[in-house]
């Protein structure tokens, strides 16, 4: 049938250049991966649809405090509303939001099976959520313009551009995207290691990048784990790209009574165990791993991650657990790659630049909230003070209202004879009669002046750049006393492979055997100052600066390790984070558990770090040409809880972990210190005796001695704390003594605590029974922590908080003055 000429008229062929419109196509699509799907934006560290998310949960009132509701009900709304792609898209984000072991500080709180390492989620019909107490400070003053609302996909609605963000996401979640042409990859950090440099950064906007690293020392990945190398991560802090080593944690334990296993308690960052094992059985089969009879994957919800590898006798654990980690996913590499959005443009950005934008985020939320706040209060102290001149007036008004012909002419006359604005003068007519009384006029009164307060010092933070840098850094520092935790991650300089010579000698050449100290505080931290200077103690509290042993050493030295049962175990010096050393008291919040480090089970107590003898091997030890004398130490004085007391002769064994005394059962080592024959030996028992005596009264034993009696003690009492004081210099040493219930809960009831010093209490004659340190209050029958030794003493909480202590009672023995924090620590 032919086409009529109407037809063939309306027809038109465009002639197009194929290679230019495939270039616009691609650059369009180019475009909306980069900037819609994604990237996050490095001001609140969300891609499109998480904002999405959590912006849409808030506006369903999806709050901590409320019921969760089914997942497919979110995902609806924020498909129909917000984001209109794909609802298997949204649910993975979601997931991923409500993940503890891929985000470090979650943004939705799930219910049901939101999936494993291993394995994926739940459909989104079985699954729950809400948000997380966290997401409400991502989303907090949304209604307070202090961001920009653009409009949605179909222009129906608004969202915003960027959430305030009271928490900075981006460092402490990491992030992890595929775009066209670049990708994004970003490690999780400590949300206070990171709202900690953020307020220095802040404060010193000047502030060098090994400044802000003394806050932010490296990642700290959900699972916990090591790093291992810490150049890379410096690299990634300075240019944006780096990569480094995160390793599983292990310990070597009897798994039966003839055969060892090595134990996997925390794994590579988004690694799973059964992707582990399968590894592990290819190694095995391909004979790359050889020595392994089996592995068994025990995790559970009550005991954690427990991923057991049995070693056959013939085989050390420790070449297998280094074939394990060179063979299989147990150590893993993580490339850094921080590519965000900073205006609008794709940027790789190191650690100062994301601080920086991020701070100006906040510096531009807070000043547009103060902003939106003022103009509020402005206009309600507008209404508030024309109320007041109604309620003065009143019978003046309701005459001139009743007179009126109609609102119009009522407002009118309003405004000209009491000088009212129109605002005021609406307000009034329609003001309720029960607001008439003499209580009303009393609280707008009260009303008034509240706002005229509120008014100055929100001028004052808008007035005043310093001031507006204050309010944003008191906000962070609430956000990291409200959310956050310590750190789970191991920082390691090194690998700490000790069975391998050439490593041994590799990390000589990297690592110089420069003096330093090694630290260790009440609260199980250690960590290493290099430098010869010796530590003060002085100056502003920091947490976990309780410090109970200090160590002069070198890097490649070697110190020992005691723990209650008696057993010394060995730690490399370079093993040990390095901090920067400070001219006041140095803070250990930046370093890691002794247990983690040593491989210890929880339950193992340590009591304290001990000087050892130079090795002759140089590449363990160093050069002994450079630890001259360092073969000669003082005994080491051990106290036992059951009033032993022994000096050890320090001739110790090269093999580890070995014993230093023999224990009586039920005993234990209360504390361990190096003393010289001019010291003086302190002991404190839980009925609150105390006893001093010459350590010249002990004589030094070989490690098999079982000791000889130190105090007497009495029937039910036992011995808290021991330590070793120079006799030339008592004035300058305290004692300490906290009392409380032996019926109370631990951790519930703080008692009293008294601060002596030490030259008021007598020295008595070693196994006598010693003088009263405490007189007990009401409610009080035994001592729970007591301390000796040089001041100022310092005292922490359970998470390492300082704690303040009462002055100094220079009464002997005098009751206690009752503190407000839970003591746990003393050093």
């Amino acid at each position: 049938m032919a086409k009529s000429k109407d037809t063939a008229v309306n027809e038109q062929i465009i002639d197009i250049d194929v290679s230019q419109e495939m270039r616009n196509s691609f650059l369009e699509y180019s475009y909306s991966v980069i900037y819609a799907r994604a990237l996050p934006d490095a001001r609140d560290g969300l891609k499109p649809v998480q904002r999405r998310i959590l912006f849409q949960m808030d506006q369903m009132g999806l709050r901590p405090d409320k019921g969760h509701v089914k997942s497919s009900r979110v995902i609806g709304d924020v498909m129909g509303r917000l984001h209109p792609h794909g609802d298997a898209a949204i649910y993975d984000a979601m997931v991923r939001l409500a993940q503890d072991f891929t985000l470090r500080l979650p943004m939705v709180d799930g219910h049901g099976n939101f999936g494993s390492l291993d394995d994926g989620p739940a459909a989104p019909r079985y699954t729950e959520v809400r948000m997380a107490p966290p997401a409400l400070a991502m989303t907090a003053s949304l209604n307070e313009d202090v961001v920009d609302m653009v409009p949605n996909y179909d222009n129906t609605m608004l969202q915003p551009e960027v959430l305030p963000a009271a928490i900075p996401n981006l460092l402490v979640n990491g992030s992890a995207g595929i775009a066209v042409g670049m990708a994004t990859n970003m490690a999780p950090h400590n949300l206070g290691e990171v709202i900690s440099g953020a307020r220095h950064l802040l404060a010193h906007p000047e502030a060098t990048l090994e400044e802000i690293m003394r806050f932010i020392p490296g990642p700290d990945l959900p699972e916990g784990g090591k790093i291992v190398g810490l150049d890379g991560i410096k690299q990634a802090y300075e240019t944006g790209r780096g990569v480094f080593k995160t390793r599983a944690t292990a310990r070597i334990e009897n798994i039966t009574a003839r055969k060892k296993g090595i134990i996997f308690t925390e794994l590579p960052y988004l690694t799973g165990p059964e992707k582990i094992i399968e590894k592990i059985k290819d190694g095995v089969q391909s004979k790359k791993l050889q020595g392994i009879s089996g592995v068994q994957n025990l995790t559970d919800r009550h005991h954690g991650m427990r991923l057991v590898v049995e070693v056959k006798n013939a085989f050390h654990p420790e070449a297998v657990l280094a074939a394990l980690y060179k063979h299989t996913p147990l150590e893993e590499s993580f490339g850094i790659n921080n590519v965000a959005l900073v205006a609008g443009q794709p940027r790789t950005l190191g650690l100062l630049e994301l601080l920086r934008v991020y701070l100006d985020h906040r510096l531009s939320v807070t000043k547009r909230r103060c902003e939106f706040r003022l103009h509020k209060a402005l206009d309600r102290l507008h209404l508030v003070e024309g109320l007041l001149i109604a309620i003065a007036d009143i019978d003046e008004i309701i005459q001139l209202i009743r007179t009126s012909e109609d609102a119009t002419t009522a407002c009118q006359r309003l405004m000209n004879v009491f000088n009212l604005s129109q605002l005021q003068a609406e307000y009034i007519l329609e003001l309720r009669l029960r607001r008439l009384t003499k209580f009303s006029q009393i609280e707008l009164s009260a009303e008034r002046d509240e706002l005229r307060t509120k008014i100055a010092e929100l001028e004052k933070i808008l007035g005043s750049e310093d001031e507006l840098k204050q309010v944003v850094s008191l906000e962070m520092q609430e956000i990291a006393d409200e959310f956050g935790t310590p750190r789970r991650t191991i920082l390691l300089e090194t690998d700490g492979s000790s069975n391998q010579i050439a490593a041994e000698q590799d990390l000589q050449l990297k690592v110089s055997d420069d003096p330093c100290h090694v630290l260790f505080s009440a609260s199980g931290l250690v960590a290493r100052i290099v430098g010869s200077t010796p530590i003060s103690f002085e100056g502003p509290r920091t947490k976990h600066d309780a410090i109970a042993g200090c160590i002069a050493t070198s890097n490649l030295s070697t110190i020992g390790v005691l723990t209650a049962n008696g057993e010394v175990h060995h730690l490399r010096v370079v093993d040990v984070p390095a901090i920067p050393g400070t001219e006041h008291a140095p803070s250990l919040s930046a370093g890691n558990s002794l247990h983690e480090i040593l491989m210890l089970e929880k339950s193992e107590k340590i009591v304290n770090i001990i000087p050892l003898p130079a090795s002759p091997d140089p590449v363990a030890h160093g050069d002994p040409a450079t630890d001259s004398g360092t073969n000669i130490l003082p005994p080491l004085t051990i106290a036992t809880k059951q009033g032993k007391v022994k000096r050890v002769v320090p001739d110790y064994p090269n093999r580890a972990p070995f014993e230093v005394i023999k224990l009586a059962p039920g005993d234990e080592i209360v504390n361990a210190t190096v003393a010289d024959d001019d010291s003086q030996l302190v002991f404190i028992t839980s009925d609150a005796q105390l006893l001093r005596f010459p350590a010249t009264s002990v004589r030094p034993q070989g490690r098999s001695g079982q000791g000889i009696a130190g105090i007497r003690l009495n029937d039910g009492a036992s011995v808290i704390a021991f330590g070793a004081v120079p006799s030339d210099d008592l004035a300058a040493q305290l004692v300490v003594t906290i009392a409380s219930s032996a019926d109370a809960i631990p951790g519930t009831q703080p008692g009293s605590a008294k601060v002596t010093p030490l030259d008021r209490f007598p020295a008595k004659g070693r196994a006598t029974g010693g003088v009263r340190a405490q007189r007990f209050l009401r409610g009080e029958d035994e001592l729970t922590i007591a301390w000796v030794g040089q001041a100022p003493a310092r005292a922490i909480s359970t998470s390492g908080a300082p704690v303040e202590l009462p002055e100094v009672d220079e009464r002997r023995d005098a009751s206690g003055t009752r503190v407000t924090g839970m003591i746990t620590g003393i050093g």
